[in-house]
């Protein structure tokens, strides 16, 4: 199970887009798709029965959750996330660093 959503504010922390910022698009078991981010060249067929055009497209495909890190917003680095219970017993992502409770999207 992925400590990142959909819809997270993340940085790459390796790989080419090293540095880079985006917000979760998809997260598929250890791999995760990040908007803006790991854009790669699709060669595309055309299909008339489905009506899609030919072309090269230009689209961002996953990369490996160990390569991303979770944005805090406040100090703008890196960080990680555990879990603790809230007061009304439910289960919260904190930051790891300062303890304040990861805003939802």
């Amino acid at each position: 199970m992925s400590k990142l959503r959909k819809g997270d504010t993340v940085i790459v922390i390796a790989g080419k887009d090293k540095g880079k910022q985006g917000t979760v698009q998809a997260v598929k078991n250890d791999r995760i798709k990040v908007e803006g981010i790991n854009i790669v060249t699709k060669h595309q067929k055309p299909n008339q029965a489905t009506g899609v055009e030919g072309g090269i497209l230009k689209q961002e495909a996953f990369l490996h959750i160990s390569n991303v890190a979770i944005l805090n917003a406040q100090t703008q680095k890196a960080d990680r996330i555990t879990y603790q219970f809230g007061e009304d017993g439910k289960k919260q992502r904190v930051y790891r660093s300062s303890g304040e409770v990861v805003a939802t999207a």
